[in-house]
C-alpha cells in the first residue's frame, strides 16, 4: 500500500506535476485499456493453442510476430496505425529471414549490418510516437533473428511467417476499432476539457480568502482530489530567498491578507503545462485524422470546434488567475470562487458528453449559467471575464445536443502535403548533431553493437534480452533514461517472481498455454498507466513463453536470467547517457529560456502593440500559444536538470527557476490585458507597451535594454512592469537597482 500510495503521489508522463525534481514515474489509471489487453490476448494465445494442437513450429514465429505487432501498435488514427503496422510486418519478416540466414558467419559481417538497421530503427523516432514504437520493436525482431542460424529456406518460410503473424494482429486491430474511428478524437478532446475542470477546481481553492497556514505546504491534487503532501518553498531551487517571491518585497508579513504566491507558482506549474499538452496532444490527433481521410468531415470539424473553444477556457482562468493573485479584497476572491463553483461542474459535464459521445441537457445546462453569472453584473472586469468563458462553455454544450452544430467539410492545410514531403522535413531537420534524436541513434548504435558482438560470441537462449534492455532502455535524455532503467529493473523483478510462482502451478504445457490469454489481457491493458507496472504485468508473460517455447530451463534459472540481464542493461544504458554525447541540461535550459522569453515578447507585441484585428484574426491566440508551449519547453528542460547528477545546483538552473515562476505571471498578465480594457492615456500605454516588448526582446537575445520611462502607468501595466522588472535583474544582475559592479548574465551572447 505504501508503495502504491508513493507511486500515486508522483505525477506521470502525461501529467508531470507540480516538483520537477521527482521523476514521473506515478500511476495514471486512465491509462488502463481492457481492449487492447483482449486483441493482444486473441492475436498470441491463439496461435499458441494452435500450436498445442498442431505442433508447428513456425507457428510459435506466427504467435511472436503478433504479440511483437501489439507492442508496436501506438495507436492513433486508422489510417496511419494500418501503415506503420503493415510496414513493421513486412519489414519484421525480412529482417528476421535476413539475420537468421546470417548468422552462420559470426560477428564479422553480422554487427556491422546490424548497426545501421538498429540506427535508421532508432531514427525513426523523428516522425512521431508511432514510428517510434514500430522501430523499437524491429530492433527486438533483430536480437531474436539472431538467436539460431536459419538454412535459405527455412528463411524465407521465417520471413513469410512473421510477415503473416504480424498482419494478423493488425487484422485484430481493424476488426476491434474500426467500428470507433473517432473514439481516439473523443477522448483527446474530453481530456482537454477534463484537464480545464481540474484546473478550475484548484482555482477554487486558490480564490478562498487567505487562512493561517504554513506557505508552501499545499498540494496541486494528481488525481482530481484535494489532499495534502510535504511540498515546500525548496520546491523552488534559489540561493536567492528573494527571488523565490517576486512580490516579496510588496509584502508586509504582518498583513492579515498575505497571499501565497508561492502556491500560485505550484498551480501554474502543476495545471497550465498539463493542459497545454493536452491541447497539443488532441489537436494533432485531430490533424492526424483528417489527413487520414483527406477532408475535415463533421465530427472532426466538431472536434475542432470544441478544441478552440476549450483552448479559450484556458486563456480566460489564466486571465482569472491573475485577478485572483492580485486581488487582496476577500469579498471580491469570494465572488470568483463562487462563480468558479459552479462552473467546474459544467466543464465535467462537456467533457464525459464528449468522451462518451452523449447528449446534455442544454436547457438544464442553460439555467446553471444563468445563476453563475447572477452576481458578477456589478464588477465589469470579472463579468467579462465570466461571460467569455460561458459563451464558450455554451458552444461546448451545442454540439453535444441533437441539434449540434454540423459544420461542412473543407480541406486542411497540411493534409494534401504529399507523403514524400511529410517524411523528408523530419529526416532533413534532425539530421544534425545539435538534434537529441540523432545523437541518441548514435549512441544506441555504438552501445549496441559490442552488446550484440557478445551475444553472438556467447549464444544462448537469454542473450538477446542484453541488446534488447540497452536499446530500449537508452532514451534521447539522461533523466528518462534514469527513469526507464529503474521502472524496467523493479517492473522485471517483480513480474519475475509472479512468473515463477505461476510456472510452479502450471505443469502441463497446455495449462502454460491457457495462462497466456488472462497475462496477456493483464500486461497490456495496463500498458498506459505505467511503464513499471507494464514491464512488472508482462514479465511473467515472458517467463511462462520461455517454458513453452525453450523447453528445459526451469523458471527460477529464466528469472535469474532476466533479473541479470536487465541490470546490466540498464546500468550500461544509464552510464552511456552520461559518457557517451550528452546533452547538459544547463546548457539546454539556457538555449530554451532564451526562447521562452522571446516568446513572450511576442506575446507582448501581440497584446499590447497590434490592435484591435490581432484578437480577430488570430494573431493573440497564435502569440499565446507560442509562449504557453515555449514554457513547457522550458519546463521540461528544468525537470531534466533538476533529475541530472549535480545540474540541479547549476546557477543558470536556479535562476531559470524563477524566471520561469516570473514568465508565468507575466503570461498570466498578458492574458488578463488581452481581455480588459486599459485606462491608461494614449501616449503613457503606448510608452509602457514598448518598453515591455523591446525589454523583453532584449532579454532574449534581440538588441539591447531600453531605459525605462517617466509616463504614468495603470494597475494593470503597473503589475506587468514589476514582473518584468523582475525577470530582468533574475536574467542580468548588472541591472538591479543598486548594483555596483556588473555581474554574469544567465542569457549570454547577445
Amino acid at each position: 500500500m505504501r508503495a502504491v500510495a508513493f507511486l500515486r503521489g508522483r505525477g506521470t508522463l502525461t501529467n508531470p506535476g507540480l516538483d520537477l525534481t521527482r521523476l514521473p514515474i506515478g500511476l495514471d489509471p486512465r491509462g488502463l485499456s481492457l481492449l487492447d489487453g483482449i486483441r493482444a490476448a486473441l492475436a498470441f494465445g491463439l496461435v499458441i493453442l494452435l500450436h498445442e494442437w498442431v505442433a508447428w513450429p513456425p507457428l510459435l514465429t506466427v504467435a511472436l510476430a503478433a504479440n511483437l505487432a501489439c507492442f508496436a501498435d501506438a495507436g492513433g488514427p486508422m489510417r496511419s496505425r494500418l501503415l506503420v503496422l503493415t510496414l513493421f510486418s513486412l519489414l519484421g519478416g525480412v529482417i528476421w529471414g535476413l539475420f537468421g540466414l546470417m548468422q552462420p558467419l559470426g560477428p564479422g559481417p553480422v554487427v556491422p549490418l546490424a548497426g545501421i538497421v538498429i540506427f535508421a530503427c532508432t531514427y525513426a523516432r523523428v516522425w512521431g510516437v508511432q514510428a517510434q514504437s514500430a522501430g523499437n520493436v524491429l530492433v527486438l525482431v533483430l536480437c531474436f533473428a539472431l538467436d539460431r542460424p536459419l538454412s535459405p529456406d527455412q528463411a524465407l518460410v521465417a520471413g513469410l511467417v512473421f510477415s503473416a503473424g504480424g498482419l494478423w494482429a493488425t487484422l485484430l486491430a481493424l476488426l476491434l476499432w474500426r467500428l470507433h474511428p473517432y473514439r481516439p478524437t473523443h477522448r483527446a478532446v474530453a481530456e482537454v476539457w477534463r484537464r480545464l475542470t481540474r484546473l478550475c477546481d484548484d482555482l477554487e481553492d486558490l480564490a478562498s480568502p487567505a487562512r493561517p497556514e504554513t506557505p508552501g505546504t499545499r498540494a496541486m491534487p494528481q488525481d482530481g482530489h484535494r489532499q495534502t503532501s510535504d511540498i515546500k518553498t525548496s520546491d523552488i531551487q534559489t540561493s536567492d530567498p528573494h527571488a523565490l517571491d517576486p512580490h516579496a518585497s510588496d509584502l508586509q508579513i504582518s498583513d492579515p491578507q498575505i497571499i501565497d504566491h508561492q502556491a500560485f507558482d505550484r498551480h501554474a506549474r502543476a495545471h497550465r503545462r498539463g493542459v497545454r499538452e493536452a491541447i497539443e496532444q488532441a489537436r494533432t490527433v485531430i490533424v492526424d485524422l483528417a489527413r487520414s481521410r483527406e477532408r475535415i468531415s463533421d465530427r472532426t470539424a466538431q472536434a475542432l470546434i470544441r478544441l478552440e473553444a476549450a483552448e479559450q477556457i484556458f486563456a480566460a482562468l489564466i486571465a482569472v488567475s491573475d485577478l485572483i493573485e492580485s486581488e487582496p479584497d476577500p469579498r471580491r476572491r469570494r465572488m470568483v470562487r463562487r462563480f468558479l463553483r459552479r462552473l467546474r461542474p459544467l466543464l465535467g459535464v462537456i467533457a464525459r458528453a464528449i468522451r462518451d459521445d452523449s447528449v446534455v441537457d442544454l436547457a438544464r445546462l442553460e439555467r446553471a449559467m444563468d445563476r453563475s453569472t447572477r452576481r458578477l453584473a456589478h464588477d465589469g472586469s470579472l463579468h467579462e471575464l465570466a461571460t467569455r468563458i460561458l459563451d464558450r462553455v455554451r458552444i461546448g454544450a451545442k454540439l453535444s445536443t441533437p441539434d449540434g452544430y454540423r459544420p461542412g467539410g473543407a480541406l486542411l492545410g497540411r493534409a494534401s502535403l504529399p507523403l514524400g514531403t511529410r517524411l523528408r522535413e523530419p529526416l532533413a531537420t534532425n539530421f544534425t548533431l545539435a538534434s537529441a534524436n540523432l545523437r541518441h541513434a548514435v549512441r544506441a548504435t555504438v552501445v549496441a553493437a559490442p552488446a550484440l558482438w557478445a551475444t553472438l560470441v556467447w549464444s544462448g537462449p537469454f542473450a538477446h534480452w542484453l541488446t534488447i534492455t540497452v536499446v530500449l532502455t537508452m532514451q534521447p535524455f539522461y533523466a528518462a533514461t534514469w527513469q526507464r532503467a529503474l521502472e524496467r529493473i523493479g517492473g522485471t523483478v517483480l513480474g519475475g517472481l509472479i512468473g515463477a510462482a505461476l510456472a510452479g502451478i502450471a505443469t502441463t504445457p497446455l495449462a502454460l498455454a491457457a495462462l497466456v490469454f488472462p497475462l496477456s489481457i493483464v500486461g497490456f491493458a495496463a500498458r498506459q498507466v505505467s511503464y513499471g507496472v507494464f514491464i512488472a504485468c508482462l514479465t511473467p508473460l515472458v517467463v511462462l513463453l520461455v517454458e513453452v517455447i525453450e523447453p528445459g530451463h526451469g523458471s527460477w534459472e529464466v528469472v535469474g536470467m532476466r533479473a541479470l540481464l536487465t541490470l546490466l542493461g540498464g546500468a550500461i544504458a544509464v552510464a552511456s547517457a552520461l559518457v557517451l554525447w550528452p546533452i547538459w541540461e544547463p546548457d539546454q535550459v539556457r538555449l530554451e529560456l532564451r526562447k521562452a522569453v522571446r516568446a513572450h515578447a511576442a506575446f507582448a507585441r501581440a497584446v499590447l502593440c497590434a490592435g484591435p484585428e490581432a484578437e480577430a484574426s488570430g494573431l493573440r491566440a497564435q502569440a499565446s500559444r507560442g509562449a504557453g508551449l515555449a514554457l513547457n519547453d522550458l519546463e521540461a528542460a528544468l525537470a531534466r536538470a533538476l533529475q541530472q547528477p549535480r545540474a540541479g545546483r547549476h546557477p543558470q538552473v536556479e535562476s531559470a527557476m524563477v524566471a520561469d515562476a516570473t514568465l508565468r505571471r507575466i503570461s498570466a498578465r498578458l492574458t488578463a490585458l488581452r481581455y480588459a480594457v486599459e485606462t491608461a492615456e494614449p501616449e503613457a500605454l503606448a510608452a509602457w507597451s514598448g518598453w515591455v516588448t523591446v525589454t523583453l526582446s532584449s532579454l532574449g537575445g534581440d538588441g539591447a535594454m531600453p531605459p525605462m520611462p517617466t509616463a504614468p502607468r495603470s494597475d494593470g501595466l503597473s503589475r506587468l512592469v514589476a514582473q518584468v522588472e523582475l525577470l530582468a535583474e533574475t536574467l542580468n544582475p548588472s541591472t538591479r537597482r543598486g548594483a555596483e559592479t556588473p555581474t554574469p548574465q544567465i542569457l549570454p551572447g547577445r
